[in-house]
């Protein structure tokens, strides 16, 4: 039976073990980044809603949590919103240890260490629930309000950070930072890339000298000097780092692009485009670039896997995403001296987080090589 192009190419790439199970962690990824603040623990924008009291707690630590209701209207987002954005949250958390009903009133301890008891502190109802609508309840339904809506035992399946903050939700929205980053940073690599080494392989003479000469000084650079040369021009933020990430990794794809331009320019087709008169907008755009389409997505693949470790190094280092917002390499850099201590997760997990992106960035990497490899279309039953 006869397959197209798309097809064998397809296929040689699903004999490729190693690079389908790339495939299913990406997407698993990208699943989970895109679900973002819905299946978060703290869905607070940010994952930034901070427990002090709770500072670098244990894997599955449970503690209990007496909500007390803010008195300011927080707008309660639709699903894509609250997808997106999140959702603010309208109450103060207190970590306590025990409580206990007096009257009107409802008695706590809060909790300030394993080895420390606190004296107790009262609240009444009217701060706990935050309503005006007390007088029509009676003290029963207050309390039973309370302890069913107001007290909640809230378990940190991957610890807290040094602010007392959730690490699962923070390593969840991290996802979506470096996904982000990698997709506008290959985007950016791509359309700079494509086009001057287009321009180069196709045209030649000057131009070809010029743009040689300017991919030669940029890849002469070292890749996370340049980055943060630009951050400094550009200046510090989420927007800032895709485009200092993606001015950095041109320079690949350009070189790509030039040699195998130089290679198509004279084979028959283009010839044959020529003579019957097409521009050369047209012969590079329809004719050459769809027959490099393979080597241009195996470097794609890399350059994401690239991206993400510069943007964790430009996190850790303080030029990439400013906090609250959580980045892996931000992670690391908040909790890297807990690595000597009996907190070494805090900054390993991140780590493993980064590890396994890139790593199954590269398997799809590999895969797309092989399949695209012209020399095995010969070996294809």
């Amino acid at each position: 039976m006869d397959h197209s192009p798309a097809q064998r190419t397809w296929i040689r790439f699903k004999r490729n073990k190693l690079a389908l199970v790339g495939v299913v962690v990406i997407l698993i990824m990208v699943l989970i980044g895109i679900l973002g603040y819905l299946i978060m623990p703290d869905q607070s924008p940010m994952a930034n809603r901070m427990l002090l009291q709770l500072s670098i707690k244990k894997p599955g630590s449970t503690f209990t949590i007496l909500k007390i209701k803010k008195n300011i209207k927080v707008e309660t987002k639709n699903p894509i919103q609250k997808m997106l954005f999140g959702q603010p949250y309208d109450f103060t958390e207190i970590p306590i240890t025990s409580y206990r009903f007096k009257a009107d009133s409802i008695v706590v301890r809060e909790y300030i260490g394993d080895e420390e008891i606190a004296d107790e502190k009262s609240f009444s109802f009217k701060e706990v629930l935050a309503t005006g609508n007390l007088r029509n309840a009676n003290v029963e339904q207050q309390r039973t309000k309370i302890e069913s809506k107001h007290i909640e035992q809230k378990t940190f399946w991957l610890g807290t950070d040094i602010y007392g903050r959730d690490l699962l939700s923070r390593l969840i929205l991290g996802i979506r930072i470096s996904l982000s980053v990698g997709v506008m940073a290959v985007f950016i690599s791509l359309f700079i890339g494509v086009t001057l080494g287009s321009i180069a392989g196709y045209f030649g003479g000057r131009l070809d000298t010029v743009i040689s000469w300017f991919m030669n000084v940029i890849w002469s650079l070292p890749a996370l000097l340049l980055v943060i040369a630009i951050s400094f021009a550009l200046g510090k933020g989420f927007w800032q780092i895709f485009i200092a990430v993606g001015l950095s990794m041109w320079v690949e794809v350009a070189r790509l692009v030039r040699g195998q331009m130089i290679a198509f320019k004279h084979v028959d087709f283009v010839e044959a485009a020529k003579a019957l008169g097409f521009t050369d907008g047209r012969i590079i755009l329809r004719h050459i670039l769809p027959n490099m389409a393979g080597p241009i997505l195996v470097v794609a693949s890399s350059n994401f896997a690239s991206a993400i470790l510069l943007e964790a190094g430009l996190s850790f280092l303080g030029f990439g995403a400013q906090p609250p917002m959580p980045t892996w390499g931000g992670m690391i850099k908040e909790h890297y001296g807990y690595i000597i201590i009996d907190a070494a997760y805090l900054a390993i997990l991140p780590g493993l987080a980064i590890m396994l992106m890139v790593y199954a960035f590269n398997l799809v990497a590999i895969g797309l090589q092989d399949a695209f490899d012209v020399k095995s279309q010969n070996t294809y039953v």
